[in-house]
């Protein structure tokens, strides 16, 4: 049996991210994340897999963050027995995100049941905290560069990525093909990040597409937050931070903590409201090795901000209308505390609600972004008066010129490139580009097409 490889999520979409690959007598999953965004792509997280999670021998997690790992409690419940290899921050983070994800699952059901603003009755989470815990006792860690063991002559090495605290890119070796998964690249000469590290040899790869039309700006971060948080301070406002809690908070921290430092900015309170971004901080600081930042530099950037665990203490900050900032999970505003904060600032002028990355199709942070005058936050409408804006400049994800650059470590073109984990017109320009520049053979994908390797 030549091997297969099936594109379960990651394509067409920058969710959902699930690769199966087929030898002749191991079924091996690289990524296993949830669908978000549009609506159509959420109601795929309740469709069955085409494979019973029994047959699944293996899953290789790239990173953290749900859209690569959030399907995993999930699977397990349905039968999954095999082990999830990660590396060690991998391992550390899943143990705060995917727990999170099962309480806000549960959470949102619990609240729709009692304000009646779902269509289902009752409204069911996908899975549970406890699911989530469960799934956590599958997990086997690794470090950069080791090669690790998958049985019957497979292995899987873990190379850096430089995206968030732990992630890799996979180098799969069947034994008939190497298989290269980018996994989400980091950007190069970040101020936290290592770069992303080179793979050099490969038959087939696997490439995200994110940002694959579209080069960042080359604009300092600083400034553009200097010049927000001083405008917003001016008209009396406060600058809500939706924040992806893995990575991007940190980023936050880090640099309004130097803006504060060198007076750019007036000491107005900051707040970091999100106990998951608040533990994540925690291993931020414990993990310093695997960033560029010594331990006391990521302690400093991440006391810039006052820790709101409590719910009461986050109800507070919608009570006191006094200029500050509140960096709150979730980075597209799909959940979390950040759309009780929304629901109190985004109606007035004087506030700044301020994206930090790339919002996909279908969620809140698109529309606003996108000049929806209202937004429907838990059933009900509320004006957008406030300034919108977005910080391009800090997404963790390569842009397509670094995309190109990573690509072009490999010594000789693989047999087929494919372009996943992006939207339809990302993807097809980055195939373009790669098919113009580089002369190699590559596709998009369609969502659950299978190939056969040659």
């Amino acid at each position: 049996m030549t091997d297969k490889i099936t594109f379960l999520g990651g394509v067409g979409t920058v969710t959902g991210s699930k690769y199966l690959i087929e030898t002749h007598n191991r079924n091996i999953l690289v990524d296993c994340g949830l669908f978000q965004g549009f609506k159509q792509l959420r109601n795929r997280n309740w469709k069955p897999l085409p494979i019973p999670p029994s047959d699944i021998d293996t899953v290789v997690l790239t990173h953290a963050h749900i859209d690569h790992s959030g399907y995993l409690p999930l699977l397990v419940r349905k039968g999954f027995r095999g082990h999830i290899h990660a590396t060690t921050p991998t391992r550390d983070l899943c143990n705060i995100l995917l727990p999170d994800s099962g309480y806000l699952q549960e959470h949102e059901a619990e609240l729709a049941n009692r304000e009646g603003f779902s269509r289902h009755h009752p409204a069911l989470p996908l899975y549970t905290q406890a699911d989530a815990e469960a799934c956590l006792k599958h997990f086997r860690t690794h470090g950069f560069n080791d090669r690790v063991d998958l049985g019957e002559g497979i292995s899987a090495t873990f190379i850096e990525a430089g995206h968030i605290l732990g992630a890799s890119s996979i180098l799969l070796d069947t034994g008939n093909n190497k298989i290269a998964f980018s996994g989400d690249l980091g950007r190069y000469n970040n101020p936290i990040m290592h770069d992303p590290a080179p793979i050099t040899e490969a038959d087939y790869v696997l490439v995200e597409s994110t940002y694959g039309d579209s080069v960042h700006p080359q604009t300092d971060p600083e400034d553009i937050l200097e010049a927000i948080i001083n405008r917003t301070f001016q008209r009396g406002g406060t600058v809500i931070i939706p924040s992806f809690a893995v990575g991007r908070s940190q980023s936050l921290l880090f640099h309004i903590s130097r803006l504060r430092a060198a007076g750019r900015i007036p000491q107005m309170p900051v707040y970091l409201d999100s106990p998951m971004a608040i533990n994540v901080s925690e291993l931020f600081v414990r993990h310093a090795a695997a960033h560029k930042l010594t331990q006391d530099e990521a302690r400093a950037a991440c006391d810039v901000a006052t820790y709101t665990r409590q719910s009461e203490e986050s109800r507070k900050l919608d009570t006191d209308l006094m200029p500050k900032i509140i960096i709150s999970a979730s980075g597209m505003a799909t959940g979390g505390r950040v759309l009780h904060h929304l629901k109190t600032y985004a109606p007035d002028a004087r506030n700044t609600i301020l994206f930090a990355g790339f919002q996909a199709g279908g969620t809140r942070g698109a529309a606003m972004l996108a000049g929806v005058q209202k937004v429907k936050i838990h059933g009900r409408y509320f004006e957008v008066n406030a300034e919108v804006q977005n910080l391009h400049m800090l997404s963790a994800h390569a842009d397509a010129d670094e995309l190109l650059r990573w690509l072009r470590n490999f010594s000789e073109p693989p047999k087929e490139t494919f372009i996943v984990h992006g939207e339809a017109t990302a993807s097809d320009t980055l195939r373009h580009r790669i098919n113009e520049e580089l002369d190699w053979s590559c596709k998009v994908p369609e969502q659950g097409e299978t190939v056969r390797l040659k």
